[in-house]
């Protein structure tokens, strides 16, 4: 049996970008039928991120120092579009990016602070009396403020729907009785709750009744009434007495 001979060519062919690129032939002897094997790669370049070692993350970034989180969310979104691929790009604008977001939740929690600090020192050098109207409020969590918010917003509008109707009458009953049920959660006492709602009442009445002829009335709509907008009126002193008050 003959031995077989083995002849090897290797080419070596320079990869550009979107060329394919030789990585090896190898031949049989003339005897036997040629088979020739190429193994092919189509070999890209890899776009990689030119401030990679930049080490100020705003310069990485490409913002300025007084950019808001939308302007970071936004180049951060732009670079890794272009430089994902490459892993150590990618890598360099995240960390840039995670940098430049915590400075900005620092930022946000010091203007917060300081923004408390300036209030309070406003109430410290206030007039004794507007201390003394202070210590009668409160300032609830969001949520209760919402709900309440939202359930006097739902009144005001059943009322305006039905005002050409029946009037307000009924819509005001009830929000007086919402809020003489949200005082008394603070008062511990039905009937002190049950005078302050009253009073919220009138004093809403009144100041409505006096704030509608200085409304020019090309701001109203014709069928709204003096007793409906009297209403929504005592609606807002309702929900700021039982939200707010003591």
């Amino acid at each position: 049996m003959a031995s077989l001979q083995h002849t090897s060519i290797n080419t070596t062919v320079l990869c550009k970008k979107g060329a394919i690129s030789v990585v090896g032939v190898s031949a049989l002897p003339s005897s036997l039928p040629r088979f020739r094997t190429i193994a092919c790669f189509a070999r890209g370049n890899t776009p990689t991120f030119p401030r990679i070692n930049v080490q100020d993350p705003y310069r990485r970034l490409g913002v300025s120092r007084d950019a808001s989180e939308k302007e970071i969310w936004s180049s951060r979104n732009f670079l890794l579009a272009q430089y994902a691929p490459h892993e150590r790009s990618a890598e360099s604008i995240e960390l840039a990016f995670e940098k430049l977001l915590m400075d900005s939740f620092v930022r946000t929690k010091k203007r917060k602070i300081n923004l408390k600090s300036m209030l309070k020192k406003q109430v410290q050098e206030s007039p004794p009396w507007f201390k003394n109207l202070l210590g009668f409020v409160e300032v609830p969590p969001t949520v209760i403020i919402l709900r309440r918010l939202f359930l006097f917003a739902f009144i005001a509008g059943w009322s305006i729907m039905n005002s050409a109707e029946t009037g307000p009458a009924f819509q005001v009953a009830i929000s007086l009785g919402a809020c003489i049920y949200f005082l008394n959660g603070k008062k511990k006492s039905l009937a002190k709750a049950s005078m302050i709602g009253l009073g919220l009442l009138v004093a809403g009445w009144i100041c409505g009744s006096f704030l509608v002829p200085a409304i020019p009335a090309a701001l109203l709509h014709p069928s709204w009434t003096l007793e409906l907008i009297t209403s929504l009126v005592a609606y807002v002193f309702l929900f700021l007495g039982c939200t707010f008050l003591k």
